[in-house]
């Protein structure tokens, strides 16, 4: 699975992080502002650009930047390990969104989190595994990760809603500290706002075999890249620093869009950290 955000989709995001102009950042990159317009819109470097006097420029890590540029792609993950989690790829209008499955081995318990766009892959597991859908967990309230919930409400009518949105009715709202147990699993959360108002991650503990956490982040952070700050840039990435890159370094990140990552991953390739 190729990343979300492309070298040059990275490089739009920081410029608008930073309100660098087009053509302070073409200057500090070596490079002319036709040349680093065609660079943010296809990811492909056509000539050497100063990632050295770049990065600072617009509050990036060069190293981590030049790395993006030369291929880093995370490790491959082998969700054997966590018994069970699945993770779902729908696609629409050229847009790809993730959603997570995740179930009690004994107790075959089930939660959902984030909708995608379509319910047909989440509900034919669901009937395969011959699983009880309990909960579905969701990270905010874009389009693109509510989709599909009224056909899974449809299906599932008792399952609980777990959300962060003032909108949501007050019993489908999280609560602090609210501990959600699914069989022998746990499930924690902490806010994580700033690419959306209700943003928050979604931590699954308690593994057998002391697998590590499973945390589902919605669009906070991707591999190599972050969520859309819009006008809560520093708090985006505040939150991310503060609740997702503080656990400990094997912890699984589950993105709302592009590959699965982990925390140790992130600290060391994402150049916005």
């Amino acid at each position: 699975m190729n990343l979300e955000d492309h070298l040059g989709d990275i490089l739009r995001k920081a410029r608008a992080m930073s309100t660098v102009s087009a053509a302070a950042a073409a200057a500090a990159a070596g490079i002319t502002e036709n040349e680093l317009a065609a660079l943010e819109e296809t990811g492909r470097l056509e000539t050497k650009i100063n990632f050295t006097a770049l990065a600072p420029v617009l509050g990036l890590n060069a190293a981590k930047l030049e790395g993006i540029a030369g291929g880093w792609q995370p490790s491959a993950k082998d969700l054997s390990q966590w018994r069970e989690v699945r993770m779902f790829t729908t696609a629409r209008d050229g847009m790809t969104v993730n959603s997570y499955l995740v179930w009690d081995e004994v107790s075959r318990e089930a939660a959902l989190f984030d909708t995608g766009l379509e319910a047909t892959p989440a509900l034919d597991c669901i009937a395969a595994e011959q699983l009880q859908l309990r909960h579905v967990f969701l990270t905010h309230s874009h389009y693109d990760h509510v989709e599909a919930l009224p056909a899974l409400r449809a299906a599932w009518p008792k399952a609980k809603i777990h959300s962060s949105s003032k909108n949501a009715p007050v019993d489908q709202r999280n609560k602090s500290a609210e501990i959600i147990h699914l069989g022998g699993l746990r499930v924690t959360h902490r806010e994580t706002p700033g690419h959306a108002e209700d943003g928050v991650t979604y931590m699954v503990g308690n593994w057998e075999e002391d697998a590590p956490y499973v945390a589902v982040v919605g669009d906070a952070i991707f591999a190599g890249s972050m969520g859309r700050g819009k006008d809560s840039w520093e708090l985006a990435r505040q939150k991310v620093r503060e609740q997702i890159l503080s656990l400990p370094a094997e912890t699984l990140i589950c993105p709302g869009h592009g590959p699965l990552t982990t925390v140790a991953e992130e600290k060391a390739h994402n150049p916005f950290f």
